[in-house]
């Protein structure tokens, strides 16, 4: 059986200044999109203003979310804790705050 079992240190250190930049720029394509749907409105077919509003959205998705998803990983760390080491609660931690009790 395995002999060396380790505790971890899980934390996520991600903040919204890592993912601001992107959602700015994910803000700004969907203005561009919506400016020139606007643009496509007033031409004789206005379905091509709705076919671009919802391509721009599709392509533009899958984007967004890898770029969330690597950076949420980029800001996970795990790190062995040393055997005897005391485990130090992290501020803001959600396991130091107490339950609600229920009132009846």
């Amino acid at each position: 059986m395995i002999n060396n079992i380790q505790k971890y240190r899980f934390v996520c250190t991600l903040t919204f200044g890592d993912v601001y930049g992107q959602i700015i720029v994910w803000l700004i394509t969907i203005t561009v999109s919506l400016a020139a749907a606007l643009a496509l409105m007033g031409a004789r077919r206005p379905v091509y203003a709705l076919v671009t509003v919802g391509l721009v959205i599709l392509l533009s998705l899958p984007f967004l979310l890898f770029a969330f998803v690597t950076t949420l990983l980029n800001h996970i760390e795990l790190m062995p804790l040393e055997p005897g080491a005391k485990m130090e609660p992290i501020p803001g931690n959600v396991s130091q705050q107490k339950p609600v009790e229920a009132t009846s």
